[in-house]
């Protein structure tokens, strides 16, 4: 499971900043997840309490905003979401297109006290 290393690589992140700002204790840890990122939300939920145990982050609330996929299109300058299992432009069918969103895995920001 990849969700234990992300989230000991969230309590990382945690760390480097408490040292960097000196806040004694995280209130809240924003993340912002891709649709097509390859994390499941719901274990990191389910590791975070036993990697943030006895540190600043022990407690914190964890707010996870899921980025939706978007794609560009190369040939027509379509924008916008594909239908699922969907390898084309919806607009002109080209399969010169791109991932623009989607793939993301990073905290955002943190609430500190």
């Amino acid at each position: 499971m990849h969700e234990l290393a992300l989230t000991e690589g969230i309590l990382s992140i945690v760390s480097s900043e408490q040292k960097k700002n000196g806040f004694s204790r995280v209130l809240q840890i924003d993340l912002r997840i891709g649709e097509y990122s390859g994390v499941i939300p719901s274990c990191i939920e389910e590791f975070f309490p036993l990697v943030a145990k006895d540190t600043a982050a022990e407690g914190a609330k964890l707010v996870m905003e899921t980025v939706p996929a978007a794609f560009e299109c190369f040939d027509c300058g379509f924008k916008g979401p594909l239908g699922k299992h969907r390898a084309c432009c919806p607009d002109c069918g080209s399969t010169a297109i791109r991932m623009t969103a989607g793939r993301e895995f990073f905290v955002q920001n943190l609430i500190v006290e």
